[in-house]
């Protein structure tokens, strides 16, 4: 069972990553980038400084910053732990495969970039939701975004995208409990 999820988890990877061409590579390249989410998180920020208070800003910055080194230890023990080769690691892909990321690291399963993404997405939309309830939508769409890129990269099979946003997800919603049980505590709330 295992083997034939994995067999359907590489045919779905060869299309979607296939679907790419060079006139969409950059695009896709700035995308996985980690510096191309600045602005992003400087627009969250301020939308935390605003509702939030300096000392509000500080509880949320603690939890993101805890919660992004959560995520992506725990990928890091599950690439090791379950050794699954990145496709473009992968020699009978790579003759029918799009590989266009600047590097391959060893293993894949699950995507750090992916998990890390979506748990700051659900983090940060729910932390906001009250004020901008669009946000949580955006936010969710452009972790998606990023989970894709990794896909047209070369660099992760679905699998291990699903498996991260899934995780991702997971963690994000429980380290906003945290947060809101930490403002509580210590009444960081403005």
């Amino acid at each position: 069972m295992i083997e034939e999820l994995l067999k359907y988890d590489t045919e779905l990877f060869l299309f979607l990553n296939n679907l790419g061409n060079t006139s969409w590579d950059g695009f896709w390249l700035f995308v996985t980038a980690k510096w191309s989410s600045i602005p992003i998180y400087i627009m969250l920020l301020y939308l935390i400084y605003k509702n939030y208070g300096w000392k509000g800003m500080l509880v949320i910055l603690v939890s993101v910053a805890l919660m992004i080194t959560a995520t992506d230890q725990i990928a890091s023990l599950f690439k090791y732990g379950v050794k699954r080769p990145r496709p473009c690691q992968v020699e009978e892909l790579k003759e029918v495969m799009r590989y266009v990321a600047d590097s391959c690291g060893r293993y894949g399963f699950f995507s750090a970039h992916a998990a890390s993404s979506m748990a700051a997405a659900v983090f940060l939309g729910l932390t906001l939701q009250k004020w901008h309830k669009y946000l949580p939508f955006l936010l969710l769409v452009w972790a998606a975004i990023t989970g894709y890129s990794r896909i047209y990269l070369g660099v992760h099979y679905p699998l291990d995208v699903i498996t991260g946003m899934a995780f991702g997800g997971i963690t994000g919603w429980l380290f906003y409990l945290l947060q809101k049980w930490g403002q509580k505590r210590f009444k960081t709330s403005k």
